[in-house]
This record gives structure tokens, C-alpha cells and sequence, in this order.
């Protein structure tokens, strides 16, 4: 990339050029996903990428038996086209080939993700997106797609550090279910969170194309990917490799509802989290990798108000959870504790669990009562969607953290404080506040779909509350 300008954006439009997703390898332990891009924008130059990905103690396939290895070939290529959304993004480059071959159903989910998971990103700079998968679909001989693995019936339960997790963690030992917590990356603060779970653990390691960092330093367009969606495939290599039946995420019903809409497209924060996504990889796994691996969302029934409620009688993790997403970031700087107190997901995570946990207990774990602090109003406000749009936060919807602050406002510890007494005197009679219990209801056809011993488990997590 010698010579190039130092602003890419000088040389708009960017999206041209070619993108290619060259053949994926897996050896040793690490998963290799090749990316090449050729736009004019780059002075006529190609750039290569490898992204690695690294599973401790992973077998070796050439050991395993053929249908096994199948599945692994086929999880590879699902998590390499996935992962491309991170390269992709730089340039937009509008043709896109592959060395393999994709399927009518892979090739649907990848322009899914393309699109309505870059949403945000393609909102943010002001772009449309179009990019069209091709499918090309597989004519060689071998193994059946999707056949039976005989996968051991233990679960790889995916934990980031915050409370949604450790429901799912717990959901699950109380139901018997062999487990597994990993996660993807470094971060003390996860590992801690996961080895005081009990559970056994799994980090795997990613590691980004350094030329991406290159590009975006010279002006390459930047924003939200869909994360999620890049896990999941992860996760789906390493269910295989490693022998799990069931890949359990925690995504919960609040991941359906749009941040905003821009025009004829819905853009959601959290589209890979969605039962949309969700539904879509599942189906793919089954008909292209094993047909007995299960992926799926252990809180897709319930609202954040529900979650955080099961959540509250867990205080053995009090001083080791976060859900403040400045504690994981790939650069930057990072809080010096574990809430920084002024992003959307530290003021949501809060309000949510004012309900439900004393309010000593509460403060405590912040460090503060960011509730009694009169210049986060604005940023209570747009959790509310009172005069004001939702962040581009994964936080729960706006009539949870109505709900919420309505049951403060009643609450004699509560309602003195400085956000709690300006909702009541502002806010509260000018909308139609949902009550606490309306806000948490579960939606009882996603309950359905989770495995009887989990949603036994979940039920049971419901301990009285503070309210």
C-alpha cells in the first residue's frame, strides 16, 4: 500500500473494486480467513488480509472421522464469510467471488448480514448498501450436508462478562446441563467473571488483519459490524471441533426492536442478536454443518427487566460483572474500574436493576448513584425515547426503562433522587408508563422453543425481589 493518500475519503466513491473471499484454512489449532481487495481507491493496489483464529487444544482434523471433517470444512467457510464483514466495510467494494462454493440458503444469510447488519454502519456514513451474494452451489461428492455428528450433549455457553450471561450460566446448572463458558479475545475481566461461574472455561483467541488498521488510519470507512454474528460462526467451528451439541448465546427479546428507521430500512444496534439472525444461522447449521447442533438464545423469551430480576439474587458476582461496553473495546482507552458510568449501557444496566436489587447493594457495585446525578438527564431521556432517539446501545427497550423508573418513583429509597423526582414531576404525566410486571412478561412462544429442562431452570431463577 506504498504511496497511497493518507485520506482514502479524497478518493470517494469507495465502493468499487472487487472483494474476494479466498479459500479458508484450518491447521494446528488456528483457523486462517483470507480476504483480498482491489478497489481504485487504492491507487490500483490490492490488499490481503488474514484474520486467525485460535482454538486451544483443538484436535486434529485430519484424525476425525469423514463426516466430521466435512462439518468442520463446512463451519470454516461459514465463519469466513462472516467474518469478511470486518474487511468488507473498509471499502465496499460491490463484486464480490469466492473460491468455494455457496449455497441459495448461505448466500441469503450473508447478503442478510451484509446489509441489515451493517445497517448502522451504512446509516452513520451516510450510505446505501446493496451487496449481492451469488450462490454457487456445491456439485462435489462426499459426506451428506448436515449429517448426524453424534455430538455430546453439553452446551458451549457464550459469557461476555455482564449479567445476561450469567443467567444463561446459571439457568443451566441448575438444569444439569454439561457446560461450557468461552469466550472470544482477551480480557481479564471476562476470565475472572467466567472462573467464578464454576464452569469450565474456553478462550479462543482472534486475532484482526493488522493491514485493517492500516486502511482505517488512512481514512477507510469505519462503524458498527455485526459482532454477534462473527461469534456465533466462531462458536459453530468450535461446537464441532470440540464435540458440543448445543451453542448457547443470551440474547434477549429487546434485540427485535429497531434503534430507528432510515428510510425503508430498519436499523438495529443489535440486528445479529435478533431472533431474525438467530432463526436463519440455526436453520444453516442444521442443513449445512450437523443436523444435531443447536444454536440459540437461552433469554430470547424474556425482557431485560425479567433478566435482570433472575439476575439479582446472584451476588457472588457483584464484584466481577460488567456490562459496560468500554471494558472490551479492540482500541482505546478503557475505564479504570469496571463501570465508567457515563456510556448508555452503564445508565441502562443500572435502572434496570434499581428494581430489584437494594439499593446499598446497588451502589456499591457502581460506585455511585448515577440516578441522583442531574447531568445524565439527557441520557436518561434517550433510554426513555422521551424527546429524545434511542442510543445505538444494546439496551433494552423504551418502555422497560419507563417501566422501571415509574416503579422508582414509587419507592420511598428511590424517589428523592435527582432523575427519579424529574420523572415523576416532567415525565411520568406525560406518558402511559407500563407497569413493572407488564414489562416483564414472557413471550410465550419463544419459551416453548427452549429445551423443558432450561426453561424449568429459568423459571426457577425468579426469586422475590425487591419490590
Amino acid at each position: 500500500m506504498s504511496g497511497q493518500s493518507a485520506h482514502l475519503r479524497d478518493k470517494l466513491p469507495l465502493q468499487s473494486g472487487r472483494f474476494e473471499f479466498l479459500a479458508p484454512r484450518f491447521e494446528s489449532g488456528v483457523a486462517e480467513l483470507p480476504y483480498r481487495v482491489a478497489s481504485p481507491a487504492l491507487d490500483g493496489e490490492g490488499v490481503h488480509f488474514v484474520e486467525r483464529v485460535t482454538f486451544p487444544g483443538a484436535p486434529d482434523i485430519n484424525a476425525l472421522p469423514a463426516a466430521r471433517q466435512h462439518a468442520v470444512q463446512a463451519a470454516l467457510r461459514c465463519l469466513h464469510w462472516l467474518a469478511g464483514v470486518s474487511y468488507y466495510k473498509a471499502l465496499l467494494p460491490p463484486d464480490l467471488e469466492f473460491a468455494y462454493p455457496l449455497s441459495t440458503s448461505a448466500a441469503a444469510l450473508a447478503e442478510a448480514v451484509y446489509t441489515h447488519g451493517l445497517a448502522e454502519f451504512a446509516h452513520s456514513n451516510r450510505l446505501t448498501l446493496a451487496p449481492r451474494f451469488v450462490a454457487r452451489e456445491n456439485s462435489a461428492t462426499g459426506p451428506a450436508p448436515g449429517a448426524v455428528l453424534d455430538l455430546d450433549a453439553r452446551a458451549l455457553i457464550a459469557i461476555g462478562g455482564g449479567k445476561d450471561s450469567l443467567v444463561s450460566i446459571e439457568a443451566a446448572k441448575r438444569a444439569g446441563l454439561p457446560a461450557c463458558a468461552v469466550w472470544i479475545g482477551r480480557s481479564d475481566l471476562i476470565a475472572a467473571t467466567a472462573a467464578a461461574s464454576g464452569l469450565p472455561c474456553l478462550n479462543i483467541r482472534r486475532e484482526l488483519a493488522p493491514e485493517l488498521f492500516s486502511l482505517n488510519e488512512q481514512g477507510a470507512l469505519n462503524g458498527h459490524i455485526p459482532v454477534t454474528a462473527i461469534n456465533s460462526g466462531i462458536l459453530a467451528l468450535a461446537a464441532v471441533l470440540y464435540g458440543y451439541r448445543d451453542i448457547i448465546f443470551s440474547n434477549e427479546r429487546s434485540a427485535d426492536a429497531p434503534t430507528l428507521h432510515h428510510g425503508n430500512m430498519a436499523v438495529n444496534h443489535q440486528w445479529s442478536k435478533s431472533s431474525a439472525f438467530e432463526h436463519a444461522f440455526a436453520a444453516l447449521l442444521k442443513n449445512e454443518v450437523a443436523e444435531d447442533l443447536n444454536y440459540f438464545s437461552a433469554l430470547r423469551p424474556f425482557s431485560e427487566l425479567a433478566i435482570t430480576k433472575k439476575f439479582a439474587s446472584f451476588q457472588q458476582y457483584d464484584a466481577l460483572f460488567s456490562s459496560c461496553n468500554r471494558n472490551f473495546r479492540i482500541l482505546g482507552d478503557k475505564p479504570t474500574s469496571r463501570w465508567c458510568g457515563q456510556c448508555p449501557k452503564c445508565h441502562f444496566v443500572f435502572l434496570a436493576l434499581a428494581p430489584f436489587v437494594a439499593k446499598p447493594r446497588l451502589l456499591k457495585v457502581f460506585g455511585r448513584n448515577l440516578l441522583d446525578d442531574a447531568t445524565l438527564a439527557e441520557n436518561f431521556d434517550a433510554l426513555m425515547e422521551w424527546q429524545s432517539q434511542k442510543p445505538f446501545e444494546c439496551v433494552g427497550e423504551a418502555m422497560e426503562s419507563r417501566a422501571a423508573m415509574a416503579e422508582l418513583a414509587a419507592r420511598a429509597d428511590w424517589r428523592e433522587d435527582a432523575l427519579v423526582q424529574r420523572f415523576s414531576k416532567q415525565i411520568q404525566p406525560n406518558i402511559a408508563a407500563p407497569d413493572l410486571t407488564a414489562a416483564m412478561r414472557a413471550d410465550p412462544a419463544a419459551l416453548a422453543r427452549l429445551p423443558e429442562a432450561l426453561r424449568i431452570a429459568l423459571d426457577q431463577l425468579d426469586t422475590p425481589s425487591a419490590i
